[in-house]
């Protein structure tokens, strides 16, 4: 399969790394995605994070985790919230200083790969996509989620003609029949869901160890010289997963201001968030996820990115580029 794409958004990203530039002290920028349906919004909407860090936030929007790094390489970005595990791989193993800091939500059900409707093919005869054309966001989840489906079903992923596409455009491709296979997340994946059927869901893929899971990830020296403005973002966004976690009613309240945040009409929201586990910070901690889960899963994804040949190293280990110190700090607050 095509590699230049990731390849050259390791070099770039290589050329960035080290470059932060000064930001101002009283002021910082925070990546997301849109159409990505969280609790923190609920708290972003309300202004909840700028009174509790006590500085101005500038929220800036995007469609793929690889673009959130490249931001954070140049100093325009101090803190991401749910970038995807490759494209976090993607940039340490280029040589980029980045540490993730907590995991900020598991949905092995929404991410996924959509096969066309017109085509009669499932995971018994998936072999058929050989030869067929698939759009991909390359450096994403989407991406690892999509070689690892094909391994499961012994499918040769190199015999597949995949497109670079954002998980928007590959919905649209899709629908025109300009690809038979999409695959993505967030509503991207809604609106392919539209026109197609998964090979697998959340809980097959769950059994076979295939996880997917995002991370708040931010530059390390901006966690080094402002730990307790990390602790407190993170503070903020597990009393949301909290609230959120709490039941019915508390989600009543939350969802119609989270969706609007998101961009996104109420049941589309409800439907995405249905699929999605917001962790507690006792959860995040232990060991299935900052506290050792993580830190091997970082490993054995890059690894298996190496052996694909879509990274051309991996590091020998990402302990380092794992730190709880913040999110452990947040039980001082």
């Amino acid at each position: 399969m095509k590699t230049s794409k990731l390849t050259g958004a390791m070099a770039g990203i290589a050329l960035l790394a080290g470059a932060q530039t000064a930001m101002a002290a009283d002021s910082i920028t925070i990546a997301y995605f849109t159409e990505w349906a969280m609790p923190f919004e609920y708290a972003k909407a309300s202004g909840q994070f700028e009174k509790d860090m006590g500085v101005k936030i500038n929220w800036r929007a995007f469609d793929t985790g690889t673009a959130m790094s490249a931001a954070m390489a140049s100093g325009d970005v101090q803190l991401s919230i749910s970038q995807g595990v490759p494209p976090f791989i993607v940039a340490t193993s280029a040589g980029q200083d980045l540490q993730a800091v907590d995991v900020a939500v598991s949905y092995s059900g929404n991410d996924n790969c959509v096969v066309s409707d017109k085509l009669e093919i499932t995971g018994k005869n998936a072999k058929d996509l050989e030869g067929k054309k698939a759009a991909v966001p390359i450096g994403t989840a989407a991406q690892y989620d999509f070689l690892k489906q094909m391994e499961h079903f012994g499918v040769d992923a190199s015999k597949i003609q995949v497109v670079d596409m954002a998980p928007a455009d590959g919905a649209a491709a899709l629908a025109q029949g300009n690809v038979d296979m999409a695959c993505g997340f967030g509503g991207g994946l809604q609106r392919m869901e539209e026109h197609g059927h998964v090979l697998m869901t959340g809980d097959q893929k769950d059994a076979i160890g295939l996880h997917v899971y995002d991370v708040i990830s931010a530059p390390s020296d901006f966690v080094g010289t402002s730990p307790e403005l990390v602790t407190k973002f993170l503070k903020v966004v597990h009393e949301m997963n909290d609230k959120w976690n709490s039941g019915a009613a508390a989600q009543t309240e939350m969802l119609p201001v989270i969706a609007k945040d998101a961009g996104m009409d109420l049941p589309a929201a409800k439907s995405m968030m249905a699929g999605f586990k917001f962790l507690s910070t006792a959860d995040s901690l232990g060991p299935v996820w900052m506290g050792g889960g993580v830190q091997k899963n970082l490993k054995d994804v890059a690894d298996f990115f190496v052996s694909t040949g879509n990274v051309k190293k991996a590091l020998s280990s990402y302990d380092d580029r794992v730190n709880a110190g913040p999110l452990k700090a947040t039980s001082a607050m």
